[in-house]
């Protein structure tokens, strides 16, 4: 019975004659260019799909970033952080007045990535301090004298830096990194 109410709906409709229509051998061959063009588009847009895949950094961003972080137990890019806060405290290690200074100005710069990184942007040094301040309001002012510190520095060459205070300067710097989210 439901047979014959499909039947009776296919011939309503005219469904059984496109089928037959569609599925003859004449129009099987007329459209056989046609699938060939579909079929060498499907593959040429399977070969860039992948191509690009392979070629952007899509893949290091979805996935090696979470294996990184699995794996070694810290969040993606903190050994190159570390790496670089390193290269820091070893310029300032030699002694001298010039690479503390260096050292400073890198630190502050490494701060200002390290706020930066974490969304704590601002126009200024002090405004991303500032929007980061309930994580480093115990050393709040002395990472602002610190950053004049370093504009002392830069702005004037004749500025004296004795070793103790940059290297209290420079551990300062390396608390607030480390609050804000360096390690």
């Amino acid at each position: 019975m439901t047979i014959t109410t499909w039947d009776s709906l296919y011939n309503l409709l005219g469904i059984r004659d496109f089928i037959y229509f569609i599925s003859s051998s004449q129009i099987q061959d007329m459209l056989f260019p046609v699938k060939l063009v579909f079929v060498f588009c499907s593959a040429f847009f399977l070969v860039a799909v992948i191509y690009f895949m392979l070629n952007s950094s899509w893949l290091q961003y979805k996935f090696l970033e979470d294996v990184t972080e699995f794996f070694s137990w810290s969040a993606f890019g903190q050994r190159e952080m570390q790496k670089q806060w390193d290269r820091i405290k070893k310029r300032a290690e030699s002694g001298a007045e010039s690479d503390y200074k260096l050292a400073i100005i890198d630190a502050d710069d490494f701060l200002a990535e390290v706020l930066d990184n974490r969304g704590y942007d601002g126009d200024t040094f002090e405004e991303s301090i500032q929007k980061a301040g309930r994580l480093i309001a115990s050393i709040l002012d002395d990472v602002l004298k610190a950053h004049e510190i370093r504009n002392s520095i830069v702005y004037n060459p004749d500025f004296k830096l004795s070793t103790e205070h940059a290297k209290k300067v420079l551990d300062t710097y390396e608390t607030a990194a480390k609050e804000i989210g360096m390690s």
